[in-house]
């Protein structure tokens, strides 16, 4: 990530409600609960992240816990410590060794 881009970190005691956007990358150590759209950006779930959320962004990078869709315009990256329970529409898709997915995956071309 560019030392530029703004980006909001939702902390370990955190617990969002709701339909969040906005302009800026995020990273998610707390829980998430709606939807999450930040068209452009990066969306992280890091190791103690949890989300029962709509993902909507260009890239979105796992390494916690999704529980809804993901939409990522660029690439889905999906580590070994993460899971996901839910369906994907991606231009591009990486899941490493030891990843729990489960859901369908729609790979489209641009």
């Amino acid at each position: 990530m560019e030392a530029n881009v703004s980006r909001t970190l939702i902390g370990k005691s955190l617990v969002i409600r709701g339909e969040v956007t906005g302009l800026e990358a995020m990273h998610i150590d707390g829980r998430v609960e709606g939807s999450v759209a930040l068209p452009g950006q990066t969306i992280t779930v890091g190791r103690s992240g949890q989300t029962a959320a709509m993902l909507i962004s260009s890239k979105i990078v796992v390494l916690g816990q999704v529980r809804g869709n993901c939409q990522a315009s660029d690439h889905l990256d999906i580590r070994s410590e993460g899971s996901m329970s839910g369906d994907a529409i991606v231009s591009r898709i990486s899941i490493a060794d030891g990843a729990f997915v489960k859901g369908n995956i729609d790979v489209r071309r641009s």
